[in-house]
């Protein structure tokens, strides 16, 4: 598989201090990048380097072979699906449009766009004709949980940047939720860059771990090297499993 995301000797600096890098890195189509680290690690920083919504002080990032610098910021962003921690929904839009939202911005005939969202809601286990006409404070964190990775999903961009999605998400709803994304982007085909520092997630959802440490790159490989490394920055971590 060719490299979706590619950083070059990517670091971000403010004030005279490197939040990170220097960082070289590829993301392949189809794979799940896990970016691990604790706190200020630089996680964060990276992926919003992939959407533009920052720009490296030094070094490159592409995407599909561009430079970051190079894309139209909106355009490089509707083919990106968005996912965080705090999920983001329009308070004041029901569930149905607010997963319809990108691809009604993007002039999506209106009958199209109903089929596209009842789609996506049966996909994350939300029955369209019980949820489509809700509200987000009407749902569970869970449920709104999904209703995130649906809007995230509705323009069928071929990668997905989340950003602890699950972290707010009750212990229980939260396995649940891990194992259905990780089937759900298996199924789809889906490019994932995905932050947390939770090791056990990192393990459950990963087919290649990053680890970051004080916005260095300090390990990159697959679950199993990551298992079997002997590297004492992994092996802490490890630990905690």
């Amino acid at each position: 598989m060719p490299d979706l995301i590619q950083f070059r000797d990517v670091s971000y600096v403010v004030n005279g201090r490197a939040l990170l890098g220097p960082v070289s890195l590829s993301v392949r189509e189809g794979e799940r990048l896990v970016l691990l680290g604790k706190s200020g690690a630089g996680k964060t920083t990276a992926l919003r380097l992939i959407n533009a919504l920052l720009l490296p002080s030094a070094g490159e990032v592409s995407v599909s072979g561009r430079s970051t610098r190079d894309w139209d910021p909106v355009r490089l962003r509707r083919r990106i699906g968005y996912v965080i921690q705090e999920i983001g929904l329009f308070p004041h839009m029901s569930v149905e449009r607010n997963v319809g939202l990108v691809p009604r911005l993007e002039r999506w005939p209106a009958q199209q766009v109903r089929e596209r969202v009842a789609d996506l809601l049966q996909l994350v286990g939300l029955a369209p004709g019980e949820f489509a006409r809700r509200l987000p404070h009407q749902l569970s964190g869970g449920q709104r949980q999904r209703v995130g990775v649906a809007r995230a999903l509705a323009a069928d961009p071929p990668m997905l940047l989340c950003d602890e999605p699950f972290g707010a998400v009750d212990p229980l709803a939260r396995q649940e939720l891990q194992a259905e994304f990780r089937s759900l982007t298996e199924r789809l085909g889906k490019t994932v860059v995905f932050v947390t520092h939770d090791v056990r997630e990192a393990v459950a959802l990963a087919s290649r771990i990053a680890l970051l440490d004080q916005g260095r790159l300090v390990f990159a490989g697959t679950v199993d090297q990551f298992n079997a490394t002997g590297d004492a920055r992994v092996t802490a971590l490890r630990d905690l499993l």
